[in-house]
């Protein structure tokens, strides 16, 4: 019995012998065949495939042709700088309108003086602009007076043409061209107009005598329209 079972024992392994080889060439085959279904599995992005796909335009193209759509550059064009020129006149014309003066300081640019009520020898002060303005109806002896004064050796040498329009009516700013002042007419040792802020002598001209001012009593912007009328400014 025990010899019998060491038959069997002995004949169990060497059947195992013979059919290792073959075990594990099969375990061999069965791992190729994984390996090459892995391999036919992978599919490389990079083999065939296209990475770019440009989008289609052809229903944003122009079926008109090239000169129509020039056309309507042209006209936009065209509009917008129509469009900017209004808008800049406009612009100009309101800074403008704002930056004119007012109707109140255009009322007192000009001011109309009836000359026919200042007696002759006398002075007449209106106002224009804020300021005073001198308005004096000279005899014949202070129009030949102011006529015969050695005007070129004066300070301001000026002759008693150049600051009249008319011999009989003397028009001036009457500030002092010192610092300002209010001169006093029919007054100071020319018997014309004194600054008693300083002491400046005007002749009947009003030009500068004797004192601190530099130059002569400003004559402004006047005309004669009409007999006996006169406009300043």
């Amino acid at each position: 019995m025990r010899n019998l079972a060491f038959k069997a024992g002995t004949l169990a392994r060497v059947c195992s012998r013979q059919q290792l080889p073959s075990v594990h060439a099969s375990g061999a085959a069965v791992q190729q065949i994984q390996q090459k279904k892995n391999a036919s599995s992978f599919d490389n992005p990079f083999r065939e495939t296209q990475t770019t796909k440009i989008p289609s335009f052809d229903k944003y193209r122009n079926s008109g042709g090239e000169s129509s759509a020039k056309v309507f550059q042209y006209f936009m064009v065209g509009t917008m700088g129509a469009v900017t020129a209004l808008g800049a006149k406009n612009t100009v014309q309101d800074f403008l309108v704002n930056m004119s003066a007012s109707a109140d300081v255009l009322a007192m640019a000009k001011v109309e003086l009836d000359l026919s009520a200042i007696p002759e020898g006398k002075n007449v002060i209106i106002k224009w602009r804020g300021k005073p303005i001198f308005v004096r109806h000279r005899t014949e002896d202070e129009i030949k007076e102011a006529d015969e004064t050695k005007w070129e050796s004066l300070r301001d040498p000026q002759p008693d043409s150049d600051r009249v329009k008319k011999p009989e009516w003397l028009i001036m700013l009457g500030v002092c061209t010192h610092l300002g002042c209010v001169p006093i007419g029919e007054a100071g040792d020319f018997g014309g107009w004194f600054c008693p802020c300083h002491g400046s002598h005007y002749d009947i001209s009003g030009r500068i005598r004797k004192g601190p001012a530099p130059l002569n009593l400003e004559i402004p912007e006047y005309d004669f329209p009409e007999e006996g009328t006169v406009v300043i400014g």
